[in-house]
């Protein structure tokens, strides 16, 4: 083509027979409409030829030929750092792919926080034709931190200036998208707008909708320079080939180095170069239309760009008070944003149509079909090949190694029904949180408002919460568990249940035994021996001797004794009672305690799941591993009353659910057999005799 463009076909149809036979088809399809298009210009132009001069015609006639807006692979890049950010960029992600009927690529350019929650999400979410890729954004800061910049983005705010350098050189195009922006329509037609420039425009901006650049906001107010209104940058359309051949880089950086000498700083990062440059060069500058950018900040024309809330196209919410932003048809805008905060995206997971599925995709659906449909477990070994989608620090999180190598972290898993045992929790341990929560995308939001509203929760930072998304009729509960396990950062793990709430001064004991055990050195699991009580109201012993006494008087209990004493009976609760240092136990079926273990443990076998044998399995395969098991003398925590959980309820009055759960015991021992040999064969003497 003359402007540069190749012919780009989706990858979704390249390389297989079928997306052979149908890239012919509609490439013949396309070459037919383009012959026919020559035949009738060349008899237009005959006819206004005839009667003139030369009466010939000598006429070349050049068509494009490219492929159907609806095959085209669109590219979508985004500035995404910290926690937060990469919270808001599902939601616009979602949009994106509500609408979509295209291949899309996403371009991240990100910090090590969110390129470690986005590259989870994503392989997780498994979406057919959908590709991502990342950039590190430490790599581009030098680029950009000569700049002084006033505005609540910071660095990150200016590295969209940067993109021509950061995605790959043969990239021509793509869509530039800030992370609060909300699509309501399929972002190819914003992806056609392209064809609609000029040779010479390389950036598509929609006007800027407030007076920031008029200038007359306050007094004094001195914006950067601009053309008229001057441009909004949450929505770009970057003609990477053409910025590269203008040589962008170095433009800009001119422009930047020129206002700074008299503007010290930017007040709205990226947003004012871009216009400074194009004040000197607006023969570059695409405008698009405004409801492409619909800027819901207080005090601007937003309102102008549309006269049906239905014809608007894209909305920014550009405020600093995002959802409060004034405007009268507010309330339709933030219903919109809810309506995918809270979708759920499992839904987006469908296929395009002609787009075979990926690799992945098509291995979990051929295991899907090697299952016997007519056994009677085949809805639990269903849910063992069920991908959920996961979103790691889904709040903010800090944590700094200590010096000493001795840390511990809290492990638990959740669900919504358990929320309000978490400031319990975080006034009883003071050290790192690792939290799995299973959760509907709704739920996830519910409890988002619930964090930011404890003023518990908001004040500890060390606590990494982990959403495991719904899927499937069970509850997951390994799978849960090794999500948090998996995500502690520290050299040590307390496996526990959020139902119990551990002594205080805890945390501190452990990390003494730790040393004490030589764990570091030893292959030990510390037990963390366990009690119940029956009262939601409970004056929580602040020491042994107040627990022995409560124990005395009926207050506590050993817990499970009176409906499973075998899960906790080998912990020797009656030696516990005048211990004064930690004593070896003894692996015996069934037993389930709660343990101390270093980090690179075993995971919990996911076949189990909801009720049974989740917590008995790992315990098995920490004694097959020849794990010391060492009831802790001055450690004890104690389970706080709930409701049954529906999986209970289901084993309970499900026979099917119980004759399947032992098979699953049985195939376990078989593996663990495999695995370590003739020193699991007493796992399986041991289950016979029971």
């Amino acid at each position: 083509p003359p402007d540069g463009r190749s012919l780009l076909l989706a990858p979704c149809l390249a390389d297989t027979p079928a997306a052979q036979v149908l890239e012919r088809a509609v490439l013949e399809s396309r070459v037919r409409e383009v012959e026919e298009e020559n035949r009738q210009i060349r008899l237009q132009l005959s006819q206004s030829q005839q009667g003139k001069r030369g009466g010939g015609l000598n006429v070349l006639v050049h068509v494009r030929l490219s492929l159907p807006l609806s095959l085209q692979l669109i590219h979508v890049a985004c500035v995404c750092a910290g926690h937060n950010a990469s919270r808001d960029v599902v939601t616009l992600v979602k949009s994106v792919l509500f609408h979509r009927r295209n291949p899309l690529h996403f371009h991240f350019i990100t910090d090590t926080v969110a390129n470690r929650i986005l590259s989870s999400l994503f392989q997780s979410w498994m979406v057919p034709s959908v590709q991502v890729s990342f950039y590190d954004a430490d790599e581009l800061k030098s680029e950009v931190s000569w700049i002084p910049n006033k505005h609540y983005s910071g660095i990150y705010g200016l590295m969209k200036l940067t993109l021509t350098k950061a995605l790959p050189s043969h990239l021509t195009k793509v869509i530039v998208l800030d992370t609060d922006i909300t699509f309501a329509t399929d972002i190819a037609e914003l992806w056609g707008i392209f064809r609609k420039f000029t040779d010479k425009q390389v950036i598509g901006l929609v006007e800027n909708q407030s007076d920031w650049y008029l200038g007359n906001l306050w007094k004094n107010h001195k914006p950067w320079p601009a053309l008229g209104r001057g441009f909004n940058t949450g929505v770009i359309l970057l003609y990477l080939e053409r910025l590269r051949r203008i040589g962008w880089e170095q433009m800009w950086r001119l422009t930047a180095e020129r206002e700074l000498m008299s503007m010290l700083s930017t007040s709205l990062a990226d947003q004012d170069i871009f216009n400074a440059f194009i004040k000197q060069n607006p023969v570059l500058v695409h405008q698009l239309p405004c409801f492409w950018n619909v800027q819901l900040s207080d005090h601007t024309r937003s309102e102008q760009c549309y006269t049906e809330v239905s014809d608007l196209k894209v909305i920014h919410w550009n405020s600093p008070k995002k959802l409060r932003v004034k405007n009268k048809h507010v309330e339709f805008f933030r219903n919109l944003y809810l309506t995918f905060l809270e979708y759920d995206g499992n839904l987006l997971r469908r296929e395009l149509f002609g787009c075979p599925s990926q690799a992945m995709q098509q291995d979990g659906a051929t295991a899907l079909e090697e299952l016997d449909e007519d056994d009677q477990c085949y809805d639990f070994r269903r849910e063992r090949l069920t991908v959920h989608r996961v979103h790691l620090y889904f709040l903010q999180y800090e944590y700094t190694p200590t010096e000493d190598d001795t840390d511990i972290t809290l492990v638990a898993q959740l669900s919504m029904d358990r929320l309000q045992m978490l400031e319990a929790i975080c006034k009883h341990w003071e050290g790192p949180i690792s939290l799995a929560l299973y959760m509907s995308d709704a739920e996830a939001q519910q409890f988002l408002r619930y964090a930011q509203a404890s003023e518990v929760l908001k004040n500890r930072k060390n606590v990494g919460y982990h959403i495991v998304y719904k899927e499937g009729q069970f509850y997951p509960v390994n799978l849960v568990r090794n999500v948090a396990l998996k995500n502690a950062n520290t050299p040590y793990v307390f496996l526990t249940d959020v139902d119990f709430l551990p002594m205080y001064g805890l945390y501190d004991y452990l990390r003494k035994s730790v040393v004490q055990l030589d764990m570091a050195h030893t292959k030990k699991a510390l037990v963390v021996p366990a009690f119940e009580t029956l009262r939601y109201r409970l004056s929580f012993p602040k020491s042994k001797a107040e627990l022995l006494s409560m124990l005395d008087m009926g207050t506590l209990y050993t817990f499970r004794y009176h409906v499973w004493p075998k899960g906790h009976a080998p912990t020797n609760y009656a030696k516990w009672r005048t211990a004064t240092t930690p004593y070896k136990v003894e692996w015996e079926p069934d037993f389930e305690p709660y343990v101390v273990v270093r980090r690179d443990c075993p995971e919990y076998d996911q076949r189990f799941v909801g009720f049974g044998w989740n917590k008995v399995s790992h315990i098995m395969e920490l004694d097959a591993q020849e794990y010391d098991l060492m009831v802790l003398p001055n450690a004890f925590m104690i389970h706080m009353p709930h409701a049954p959980s529906f999986d209970i309820s289901k084993f309970r009055s499900s026979s099917s659910y119980r004759n399947c759960l032992n098979t699953l015991k049985d195939e376990f021992h078989q593996d663990l057999s495999r695995k370590y040999g003739s020193a699991a064969l007493k796992y399986l003497t041991a289950q016979r005799n029971i």
